[in-house]
């Protein structure tokens, strides 16, 4: 039986001192020697380093094979000490340069206001140019604000959903055919995020807003370590069972759940809030993503809850 294999495999792995991430260090020290060239080369040293916790690994046998790995890394990559000039070029503009001196963990920050790159003909290259010896790291990213309340429903790496339930009696909590949840003065919510991913991800946050009719009940029940089954994601991932999130935040605008890893598959949080003031309320689509390249994330549509 393949579960029972499974299993068995599982119950004696500390046996054999089994690891992924030591894996993961042993195959990245052997494409240095032979493949130096490899895209997997760069995407195993950062899964590695996302893979941290508190500046570490989860054991001594970890530590030491993925601490030698990176140091074949550094000296084959990083052995030569930085002394070069990055420039960088918008179209036709120049935007900004640096001189980058020895070593150092600074981080150096050019902002393009919003405004410049609306004058930009689209598409408009960016270009990085780099005189001198050293690696150059460089990473960009895009904030704005959309001009909408309601916006659709996005996945760039993340598919999120969410969705009201009624706590108490069916009737409290109805959707209406044009998508608007209506809400009875004081019926308790459960709200009910789903968020699916098809592969691993690293320091995921999800936040979900509150509509200001609504307050989360800060009780036992305000959360389900069981979540409920989510419904099946047109991706066919697989479900998550168990309580996949390492710290929560229940605020007054919103509640947020962070965990560290996250395994391919779909998940789901859950809490209850209860109906406090009447009224009419946009509210902000639940968002997902990995904290530290939030280009990876995903959102709900936005919602419209009239609380009457």
């Amino acid at each position: 039986d393949k579960t029972v294999a499974n299993c068995a495999s599982c119950h004696g792995a500390h046996l054999i001192l089994h690891s992924e991430r030591r894996a993961d260090g042993v195959v990245l020290g052997a494409l240095i020697d032979v493949d130096p060239d490899s895209d997997l080369v760069t995407k195993l040293v950062h899964a590695l380093l996302a893979h941290r916790k508190q500046g570490r690994w989860n054991n001594t046998q970890e530590n030491v094979f993925i601490l030698l790995a990176l140091s074949q890394y550094f000296e084959r990559f990083e052995g030569t000490t930085p002394d070069f000039v990055s420039r960088i070029w918008l179209g036709e503009g120049f935007a900004g340069e640096h001189a980058f001196e020895g070593r150092t963990t600074d981080r150096v920050r050019l902002d393009v206001p919003m405004a410049s790159l609306a004058e930009q003909p689209s598409p408009t290259a960016l270009v990085f140019d780099k005189r001198g010896q050293g690696r150059l790291y460089y990473r960009v990213g895009l904030r704005y604000a959309p001009r909408s309340l309601q916006l659709d429903a996005l996945d760039n790496g993340f598919a999120v959903v969410r969705e009201y339930q009624a706590v108490d009696r069916p009737g409290d909590v109805t959707r209406a055919p044009d998508g608007t949840w209506r809400i009875k003065p004081g019926a308790r919510v459960r709200v009910i995020v789903s968020m699916a991913s098809s592969m691993r991800r690293h320091h995921v946050a999800m936040v979900d807003p509150l509509p200001a009719g609504l307050e989360v009940i800060r009780t036992e029940d305000a959360t389900n370590l069981q979540p409920l089954t989510p419904k099946p994601h047109a991706l066919g991932f697989p479900r998550i069972a168990w309580h996949w999130y390492e710290h929560e935040n229940l605020r007054d605008d919103r509640v947020e759940a962070f965990t560290s890893s996250l395994n391919a598959g779909a998940y789901t949080y859950t809490y209850t809030a209860r109906a406090t003031t009447p009224g009419a309320f946009v509210v902000p689509p639940a968002r997902a993503e990995e904290m530290y390249q939030p280009e990876t994330f995903g959102r709900s549509r936005s919602a419209r809850v009239l609380i009457e």
